[in-house]
């Protein structure tokens, strides 16, 4: 099966109140671990590159890759996603270099400049066959006590949300309702603003959300990474039965990208810490590599409920 868009994802997503995880990619072993997940979970999946990942490992190494992929497991609907891009220029290069998918982040322009790229990028991409996500609202962490007006600030708008998609033509949108990068989402309690999501789904009914910044940040990973020699202290992501009640309503892309680090640094270390001799990279990617495999297969279960929808 070739490389797919996500429309017809998102369609049955949305009518079967699930969502599709997109994880990020950024070698080999994660490519293979979450392939062998979607495999084992008859599921599809979303294989997203950020501009960071083709800084490191080359767009023409990524595209190779899940190429590769996709003959291995030509069961499993795929798309290729570019994550955040950051200009029309690297969206257009991921658009002519085989992704199936990309996504322009003009969160952090006015609303006419985000309004006026994402059209030209939305132009492009729809020539060629490739669906674009967009985004409006900034992301942060959400501390206790914030104000409305503060949230108001940096929360998406529903109204001008629904104004942005038909201006721009986007075939999704990833909005801020309360999620975070990183590893460090929260100083106080999570929080996803339902009720904004809610509205949006209103206005746009039918119409697929995106969840930027959602890994749970896995206490399992993290004990281990510390025990093993890490140091990531005070790390807080999004509990995953908050993120199930999103993926119920109008999100139907849920993107994962710390909980694989997590899940990939946590295997390394255990190995390395157990057995100092090894200097053989196949010796500790391996558990890594099926560590990334399990973790996924777990999202695909409790958090996105997409298991058994091919």
């Amino acid at each position: 099966m070739p490389l797919v868009g996500t429309t017809e994802m998102f369609k049955k997503a949305y009518k079967g109140h699930y969502a599709i995880g997109a994880f990020n990619v950024n070698n080999m072993e994660i490519i293979q671990g979450i392939m062998e997940a979607a495999k084992e979970e008859e599921s599809p999946v979303i294989l997203q590159a950020s501009e960071g990942a083709r800084n490191y490992a080359g767009q023409e190494y990524i595209v190779g890759l899940v190429k590769i992929a996709l003959q291995d497991y030509p069961e499993i609907p795929t798309a290729l996603h570019l994550d955040h891009g950051s200009s029309y220029e690297i969206c257009k290069a991921c658009i002519d270099g085989g992704f199936s998918s990309v996504m322009y982040d003009g969160s952090k322009h006015p609303f006419e400049e985000n309004v006026k790229v994402t059209k030209q990028i939305v132009e492009y991409a729809h020539e060629k066959g490739v669906v674009v996500e967009a985004e409006l609202g900034r992301l942060a962490g959400v501390e206790d006590m914030v104000s409305v007006d503060a949230k108001d600030a940096i929360f998406t708008d529903p109204d001008q949300a629904a104004e942005f998609v038909e201006r721009t033509g986007c075939d999704s949108l990833a909005i801020a309702i309360g999620t975070s990068h990183g590893a460090y989402k929260y100083k106080g309690d999570p929080y996803l603003d339902y009720e904004r999501l809610e509205k949006v789904g209103k206005l746009l009914p039918g119409y697929p959300i995106v969840l930027h910044g959602a890994s749970t940040v896995i206490p399992e990973f993290v004990e281990k990474c510390n025990q093993y020699g890490g140091k990531v202290l005070g790390a807080k992501g999004v509990p995953e039965d908050m993120l199930r009640k999103a993926a119920t309503m109008a999100v139907c892309k849920i993107n994962i990208d710390t909980d694989i680090r997590l899940a990939m640094t946590s295997a390394i270390r255990e190995a390395l810490y157990k057995d100092p001799s090894n200097f053989d990279p196949r010796n500790y990617l391996k558990p890594a590599r099926n560590a990334v495999k399990e973790m996924v297969k777990h999202k695909i279960e409790a958090v996105l409920g997409s298991a058994h929808t091919i």
